[in-house]
């Protein structure tokens, strides 16, 4: 997804509820992690992706800002389903 501003990502956000997405998250020192989910929420600042843990361990909500979409800290892919 690449967006212009913040409305636009929300947009997209939006469109995209409930959809599979690889998330390709920057956590500095050129360290990245990349993990599936689905987009479990939207609200004003923030969006939700809920991620699959590995086996024995409860599935986590993990939330961005519409910003590091735009910033590129925050990459979605939308996965086939």
């Amino acid at each position: 997804m690449q967006q212009k501003d913040i409305a636009s990502v929300k947009r997209a956000v939006d469109a995209n509820l409930g959809r599979r997405v690889r998330v390709k998250a920057n956590r500095g020192r050129h360290k990245y992690s990349i993990t599936d989910g689905v987009i479990f929420g939207s609200y004003p600042s923030i969006f939700t992706v809920k991620v699959k843990a590995d086996e024995g361990i409860p599935d986590r909500l993990v939330s961005f800002s519409y910003i590091d979409i735009l910033t590129h800290d925050v990459q979605l892919v939308l996965c086939k389903q």
